[in-house]
């Protein structure tokens, strides 16, 4: 009887653990040193070998007759520059998903972003032809918005409003609807099952300075709203009820978040495919490097998702040379078992 009684008694949860306001600050110093070195190193490697010396005269004393340097200003620099900040584009906003659905399994691919983005796409081939890369970017972008206004409407009916499960729901409902009109323009156009081929892999390579110059305004803006809203996840973390009663609007915050999602996670997808696990798996390396405080989860998740996105593009290029392996499918299989790794950590961060 006394062993029942003690096997029925409550587990108390694992108390989170928190560092100190030092050691984080030291930590996120270290990682911009390495996502400053990881930049470096992008910029560099490649099919053709360039050195030190080129790649300062390409900024300072820019030959137009030089290959090299066209490659530097031109190709490299621009792909580095994306892979900065699309990563961190996608790393905030499923950080900013999971804090706001308390959802760890949330990215921006439940909020039908991704989905979205293709059915646009193809829809858009089929209806035009000769869909130049720099059109498909904003066609991208616009279905991933309206998307995710669908998606957030949906939820939104009902006297309880946009609650994380019935965001879920609703998320999964619109993905399947636009995969079915997906599937059903690529098995009737082959011009758009060819061009939705190419963009879902997921790639920084051949996305350059125009896919750059579209798409940084919408990936800096996001950005800079999506690292000011630490303290608003803090409270929502508390459950709504405690964060009315801390004077917190929940309602305006929710909404806030899921715009600022769509502009990062569109952006992001409309330049270079859906690219999966950064949003999903960086947020959770974040918490479990900085505690639960998303005034610090937010900062880590936005120096790491570059550093993990730019690092399997250079793998990409290195593993294959002189060819190279898409940065969508580097991520898929190192993600998978980093991933699973990850949720058997006993005191992985609870949201």
């Amino acid at each position: 009887m006394t062993a029942t009684v003690q096997r029925l008694q409550p587990v108390e949860a694992p108390t989170p653990r928190h560092r100190s306001t030092v050691g984080l600050g030291l930590g996120a110093l270290l990682l911009l040193g390495v996502l400053a070195v990881v930049m470096f190193i992008s910029i560099t490697i490649g099919a053709r070998g360039v050195g030190l010396h080129t790649i300062w005269t390409a900024f300072t004393d820019y030959d137009p007759t030089s290959a090299e340097q066209t490659v530097i200003r031109e190709l490299r620099v621009p792909r580095t520059l994306l892979g900065l900040l699309v990563g961190a584009g996608l790393g905030l906003a499923g950080a900013l998903l999971q804090g706001v659905t308390r959802n760890p399994l949330a990215d921006p691919g439940i909020m039908g972003i991704n989905m979205g983005a293709a059915a646009g796409i193809v829809v858009a081939v089929m209806l035009f032809d000769g869909l130049s890369q720099s059109t498909s970017v904003w066609v991208g972008f616009a279905g991933a918005g309206i998307a995710t206004v669908v998606v957030y409407g949906v939820a939104s009916f009902g006297r309880e409003g946009a609650t994380p499960v019935k965001l879920a729901l609703a998320g999964a409902a619109v993905s399947a609807s636009l995969y079915s009109v997906t599937t059903g323009v690529t098995m009737t156009d082959l011009q758009a099952l060819n061009e939705l081929r190419f963009w879902q892999v997921g790639s920084l390579s051949g996305r350059y300075l125009p896919v750059l110059s579209q798409t940084w305004p919408f990936l800096v803006a996001g950005i800079a709203v999506a690292l000011l809203m630490g303290r608003s996840l803090n409270g929502l973390a508390l459950g709504d009820d405690l964060a009315v009663a801390l004077g917190q609007r929940v309602r305006l915050t929710r909404v806030v978040v899921f715009v600022t999602v769509a502009l990062l996670g569109g952006a992001a997808t409309a330049a270079c495919g859906p690219i999966v696990f950064v949003g999903l798996v960086v947020p959770h390396v974040a918490r479990a490097l900085c505690g639960p405080d998303y005034r610090w989860i937010l900062p880590y998740t936005f120096l790491l998702s570059p550093i993990i996105l730019l690092c399997a593009d250079v793998l990409g290029r290195v593993l294959v040379s002189p060819s190279e392996l898409q940065v969508g499918v580097v991520l898929g299989v190192v993600g998978a078992p980093a991933f699973i790794l990850l949720v058997r950590r006993k005191d992985l961060a609870q949201l």
